[in-house]
């Protein structure tokens, strides 16, 4: 009697297959062991909701994610939601490619291309410019708690790159004096102009503070899962911008100046450089990020989605 032979497929994504190892630096860990187009074990998402808690920044390499399945990877960290810059662009009929972004409401797209589908240096959008530190959607009430890029096209000439900070440690190393100053104070966020400077489509250029749109957040909040204090500068353009509520113009640029040059020193930072199938989280809570100018000759695209926040708690 012939003897039919059966194989099973191996258990993937299982607990012990799963690495994190830290990047070195002051923040970030890559996970290994996990192909997140393929189910996750509940065991496994615990594991890397934690290591996300402890590293600020995961990095997962090496992976194939089409928009549904890089959409699954995120929810393993929490709801998605549709990144406030989407708004902005579809307000403003900002099309990559012939085609409106997003390719799904959660979804945005990170991209040096023009509607035709060629890389330029100004698109209108982030295009390929260099992206001062900042966090993602701290110009809105409630910004999202993290956020997840994947990559689809990345120069081979290099460009680029994503600084992440820790923010924790900014908060931890500021002078009594500082901490004193800022203790219970909030500052405007300012929605009008994008993190490489551009100002979003149906929104005026403020002229003066009273003019700047945007939420009041703490300069220190509470990361509503570990508990700790960490520094929330949100981002800053040319003045009038982000600004402290109930200072002179004169005593918030002055605090201002010392906050920023002491939290985005080389000491608190890790840096990435970007491969195609390369996945990164980072907690806009508690880490700012930094993107350096892309060569304008070469593509370069990624699929961002956010990760849905929680009212700002101040420390």
């Amino acid at each position: 009697m012939a003897v039919t032979q059966t194989s099973s497929t191996p258990a993937v994504n299982q607990p012990e297959q799963l690495q994190i190892v830290p990047s070195g630096g002051a923040l970030g860990a890559e996970i290994r062991g996990v192909d997140l187009s393929q189910p996750v074990p509940e065991t496994t998402r615990r594991l890397m909701r934690q290591a996300w808690a402890d590293h600020l920044v995961l990095l997962w390499r090496g992976q194939q994610l089409p928009d549904e399945a890089l959409l699954g990877a995120a929810r393993i960290f929490g709801p998605t939601k549709e990144p406030a810059a989407r708004q902005y662009q579809v307000a403003g009929g900002y099309k990559v490619g012939g085609r409106l972004v997003p390719l799904h409401s959660h979804l945005s797209l990170i991209s040096n291309l023009d509607e035709d589908g060629n890389p330029v240096q100004d698109n209108g959008a982030l295009g390929s410019y260099e992206v001062v530190w900042h966090s993602d959607n701290s110009y809105v009430e409630v910004p999202p708690a993290g956020s997840m890029l994947y990559a689809v096209i990345i120069p081979t000439n290099g460009g680029g790159d994503t600084w992440f900070n820790n923010q924790y440690m900014a908060y931890e190393e500021l002078s009594a004096e500082l901490k004193a100053a800022i203790q219970g104070q909030f500052q405007i966020h300012d929605a009008s102009r994008n993190s490489a400077g551009v100002l979003r489509p149906t929104v005026k250029l403020p002229t003066k503070p009273e003019e700047v749109p945007g939420p009041a957040h703490p300069l220190v909040r509470l990361h509503p899962v570990t508990g700790k204090p960490a520094l929330y500068l949100g981002r800053r353009r040319d003045w009038p911008s982000n600004y402290i509520v109930g200072m002179t113009n004169a005593e918030s640029e002055a605090l201002l100046d010392r906050l920023w040059a002491h939290a985005t020193q080389p000491k608190y930072a890790w840096r990435h450089s970007w491969q195609v199938g390369d996945l990164v989280l980072w907690d806009n809570r508690c880490a700012m990020h930094y993107r350096s100018a892309v060569d304008a000759s070469w593509p370069r695209v990624l699929h961002r989605t956010v990760i849905n926040g929680e009212a700002v708690i101040p420390a």
